[in-house]
């Protein structure tokens, strides 16, 4: 029975031996036209268990090996031909895996392998390939040890530490079609929401716009085309009414990222947005919104801008201009540009200070001082750069001109070292602007606080002051010899002035050099007129000189004087008068001998230059020095030597302004300068005797001065 059972079998397989050839072979040419699979091998092998007879144990074990290393050599084909076609994300076959599990139930026990065993497991192969199929990734698993004869079946792996995945690599002109789509997909976002911006009425369709194109702007990474699209006049007036209207702060912060996205890209679009806006209103809001500083924000895109003074006329600018530079310390980045909202505002503050006309910079000065923007800006003084601080001077220097009444405020308030160490360096415009804030800080009204801010000045922080301006004198421009060497002689006058001092002999030297050469330039004969007023040392409670109503008064010529000196020049008691007095003569007289005995003649005779050829301001400062010098120094008050050289020298000039072409006040000055030094007998003989023009002139003045009738008797007898 058990022959004609496979004599049976025999004849059903022979047909089909014919077609297809043994499996086994297949395996043995990796090469050939049949695929290659541990499927076909698994089958081969099965077909060659059912036509072989029943064996020994022992010959079956041997048989089982040999179909073993048919299906190995199978598996490194397989894995071969996988690792050829570069298949993604190729991982190890399950037919090897199903192998390894083979492997180990082998070296447990050798001879249990059965056929039907296998026949399961391919089924299970199957499925579980089929399965592996439709899942996107495979989870990687910790790699365990193998037998060497498993190694080798599995030496398409290669290293464990090798990249053993080799994802497909993308060609770069497929990279840069996507990215040319993706750009285009963005360009025509970016169009029709500029041209909703520009054209609809609906504030949630703009406001979702103005998101859009934040975004294509920030995509297109600022591309050739993106201005072109967004520089429409149109576009623009619908961004700033977005920006008026809308109250969404993340659509505001795009809107003002917008807007200096095209302010920085050319000068065309500054100028649409600022004749769109013409008084800045949209910015005004923007400014006023405290909350997640979009505030600094408008604050860089306005600076850009750079918008004049006629176009912040509302008051509610100051404010929020102070309150910038308080909080503008964070630097706000647009696009690859730092901006720094306190340089903002202190370039807003100028303008708000000094580009409208007087009166309209008066007001807005008071307004800041009255806001608290004095204190404000000395804390940035103190701790700001050279720019900084130059910028803080010239706006404290401002609101002193304006409203001279804070001058007290920050002569005892105000640290000298920052303005001390801007006179230090090649830095011209901090340096002049310091040193032009030291002399308005003297104009006081009272001696002794001038006194005390001087004494302050010189031996303020670890710095020598008076060196500093002494270096200073000889290396600044012409314009600045006058005020650098008033301030050094003031400053040397607190020390002995009968002993030697080079500060105190440089100063004078540039004084009258200064003077001599004043005719060159007009700027430096209305720096000379002011620092002789300033040696003069008497000031109204608002800074103004009134050393010259001072000596029209001593004249009897009251009616000149303004209703601010009558006003400052009263004192609560007669004894603070009294005393106050004291003092002012006592200085000046200090000051008068310095000057004779340093300059001696010439510098006499550079004020009498100047009285002839100098310009008004600076005649009427010359006047006003020599007027409160012979007052000083005349023999009432026990000095002879310096009339006859006076005379020698300022006689002719003063008689000459005694003329009738003369301004009243110059006559009057002149006349108490004369009457002064003919109370020296060789002075009188050198006037005389006096012209016609000039007795003439004298009994017309006399009618408005009591000197002229005491020089014409004195003349006269």
């Amino acid at each position: 029975v058990r022959a004609r059972r496979r004599l049976r079998r025999r004849r059903r397989r022979r047909p089909e031996q014919q077609e297809d050839e043994d499996p086994a072979e297949a395996v043995r040419r990796p090469n050939g036209q049949r695929h290659c699979s541990v499927r076909n091998v698994l089958q081969g092998v099965a077909q060659t268990r059912r036509r072989c007879p029943a064996r020994h144990p022992l010959r079956a074990i041997a048989f089982d090996a040999v179909e073993f290393r048919q299906v190995g050599e199978a598996l490194v084909v397989t894995a071969h031909e996988l690792h050829q076609q570069k298949s993604e994300d190729a991982k190890l076959p399950d037919e090897a895996e199903y192998v390894l599990d083979m492997d180990v139930q082998l070296d447990e026990n050798p001879g249990s392998l059965k056929m039907e065993k296998l026949a399961h497991r391919n089924i299970g192969l199957q499925e579980k390939q089929s399965s592996i199929r439709k899942e996107s990734t495979i989870p990687e698993t910790a790699p365990t040890p193998r037998k060497s004869y498993s190694l080798r079946l599995l030496s398409c792996r290669g290293d464990v530490s090798r990249n053993v995945i080799n994802h497909p690599k993308v060609p770069k002109r497929n990279v840069s079609v996507e990215k040319e789509l993706d750009c285009s997909e963005v360009a025509v976002t970016l169009q029709r929401a500029v041209s909703t911006v520009s054209n609809s009425d609906s504030l949630t369709q703009c406001e979702y716009a103005v998101h859009e194109i934040a975004s294509a702007c920030s995509n297109l990474g600022g591309g050739p085309n993106l201005g072109t699209w967004m520089s429409c006049p149109s576009f623009i007036q619908g961004l700033l009414e977005v920006t008026f209207t809308s109250k969404d702060d993340a659509v505001l912060e795009s809107a003002i990222l917008i807007m200096g996205e095209l302010v920085l890209r050319n000068e065309v679009n500054r100028q649409i947005v600022l004749n769109a806006d013409p008084q800045l209103e949209v910015f005004l809001r923007l400014l006023a919104l405290r909350s997640n500083g979009l505030f600094l924000k408008a604050t860089a895109v306005l600076y850009l801008m750079k918008p004049r003074a006629k176009q912040m006329l509302s008051m509610d600018w100051m404010p929020l201009v102070l309150h910038i530079l308080e909080c503008g310390d964070e630097v706000q980045l647009l696009s690859s540009l730092k901006c720094y909202p306190k340089i903002a505002a202190f370039y807003f503050l100028d303008q708000l200070l000094t580009g409208f006309d007087i009166d309209r910079n008066v007001e807005n000065a008071k307004q800041m001082i009255a806001l608290g923007g004095l204190d404000l800006l000395m804390s940035r003084l103190e701790v700001g750069d050279a720019r900084e601080s130059r910028i803080c001077i010239s706006l404290l220097t401002s609101c002193v001109q304006a409203d001279g009444s804070c001058r007290y405020y920050l002569a005892d308030n105000l640290k000298k070292e920052p303005l001390v160490q801007l006179l230090v360096g090649n830095q011209k415009k901090a340096s002049a602007a310091a040193l032009n804030l030291m002399s308005e800080l003297t104009c006081l009204n009272r001696t002794c606080q001038t006194v005390e801010f001087l004494k302050e000045l010189k031996n303020g922080g670890c710095l020598n002051t008076m060196q500093i301006l002494l270096v200073y004198l000889q290396q600044a421009p012409p314009v600045q010899h006058p005020l650098a060497a008033v301030m050094l002689l003031q400053l040397d006058l607190l020390g002995d002035p009968l002993q030697y001092s080079v500060y105190r002999a440089e100063a004078i030297d540039a004084i009258m050099a200064a003077l001599e050469h004043s005719s060159q330039s007009v700027k430096v004969q209305e720096q000379c007129a002011r620092a002789l007023l300033l040696l003069a040392g008497r000031f109204s409670s608002s800074g103004e000189p009134i050393a010259e109503a001072w000596l029209l008064k001593r004249a009897g010529v009251d009616g000149s004087l303004s209703e601010s000196f009558r006003r400052t020049e009263i004192f609560k008691n007669k004894g603070a008068r009294a005393e106050e007095e004291k003092v002012v003569e006592e200085r000046l007289k200090k000051l008068a001998l310095v000057l004779v005995k340093t300059g001696n003649k010439r510098f006499l005779a550079a004020l009498s230059n100047c009285i002839s050829d100098g310009i008004p301001a600076l005649v009427r400062a010359c006047l006003v020095t020599v007027a409160w010098m012979s007052s000083s120094l005349s023999p009432l008050h026990g000095c002879n030597t310096f009339q006859p050289l006076a005379c020698s020298v300022l006689a002719v000039k003063l008689l000459d302004r005694l003329s009738y072409d003369t301004v009243m006040e110059e006559r009057v000055l002149a006349a108490l300068s004369l009457l002064n030094l003919v109370r020296h007998p060789e002075c009188l003989e050198g006037l005389l005797p006096l012209k016609r023009d000039t007795t003439e002139s004298l009994r017309d003045l006399a009618d408005v001065t009591w000197t002229a009738k005491e020089l014409l008797f004195a003349c006269c007898r």
